[in-house]
């Protein structure tokens, strides 16, 4: 099987519309139309988490100061560690007793960044982040945790900037895939409890977890993300490879043996 052939399966997805693209150190391999613009849903949140760290490191706020629930800090929001609630600001769960993933806390981060930049979180994105990869196709248009849309062309962008960063310091890129708060358990949606469920800064951490949407063989150093509207991105960071898979139809149980097949047998083509 060449990569070619191991990426068409996605093509073999029950999706109308699909692209997806593989970034090694020799070049690209993609298939379908990857200029097309899906919806990412929570793919969004590396994007976002991406702008949070650019604020980091230019001093608009720190990993440890507080912002949340009282006792969470930006570390915990990023880390889905706040204990804050999936979509709303209500804490279940005291700060870093669990790991409840939160699109809500990343709105919250939005709007500090928002505030000390003096610009909206979706422009400090496009002007920080979009613009300099030549992102065109990019656009944060609603929540940080979930509302933008992209191509597999620009996210191959944004990979290849994962894999050798050039906007952040690569320590701070390391950092973000490192696990933070170590053996907090929690739901990994659409695939369960996961204990533990190995979080770093933005980025899942595929860990030791199973069931998982990057398939059975992949290493426990993969991070990324995947969102309910049919999308994901991983990356290797010491294999220098990635992949993004977009398409047109909400994440279900069609998804999970589907996704799970195609990123074994991109896996193992990425071993030969």
């Amino acid at each position: 099987m060449s990569m070619e052939t191991a990426l068409e399966k996605v093509g073999q997805w029950p999706v109308d519309k699909h692209a997806a693209a593989v970034i090694t150190a020799k070049g690209t391999t993609s298939v379908g139309d990857v200029d097309r613009v899906f919806e990412l849903a929570s793919v969004t949140k590396l994007l976002s988490a991406y702008g949070v760290l650019m604020a980091v490191e230019e001093g608009a706020l720190e990993f440890d100061e507080p912002l949340g629930p009282e006792g969470s800090t930006v570390r915990h929001l990023l880390a889905h560690a706040s204990g804050v609630a999936f979509d709303s600001r209500e804490n279940p769960k005291p700060v870093g007793e669990r790991r409840i993933y939160s699109s809500a806390g990343y709105e919250w981060l939005a709007e500090k960044v928002a505030q000390e930049a003096d610009m909206s979180f979706a422009e400090y994105l496009r002007l920080g982040v979009f613009e300099p990869l030549g992102m065109t196709d990019t656009q944060l248009w609603g929540s940080a945790g979930h509302e933008a849309r992209s191509s597999v062309a620009d996210l191959t962008k944004f990979a290849a900037e994962l894999l050798d960063p050039k906007l952040l310091a690569p320590s701070t890129a390391r950092k973000a895939m490192t696990v933070q708060f170590p053996g907090l358990r929690g739901i990994v949606p659409g695939y369960g409890m996961q204990k533990p469920n190995d979080w770093g800064l933005g980025f899942e951490i595929r860990g030791e977890k199973s069931p998982h949407w990057t398939g059975t063989t992949m290493p426990a150093e993969t991070v990324g993300h995947f969102g309910m509207a049919g999308t994901y991105l991983w990356v290797v960071p010491s294999r220098s490879v990635a992949m993004i898979a977009l398409s047109d139809r909400d994440f279900g149980d069609w998804a999970k043996p589907l996704w799970a097949e195609t990123n074994d047998a991109v896996w193992s083509e990425l071993q030969q």
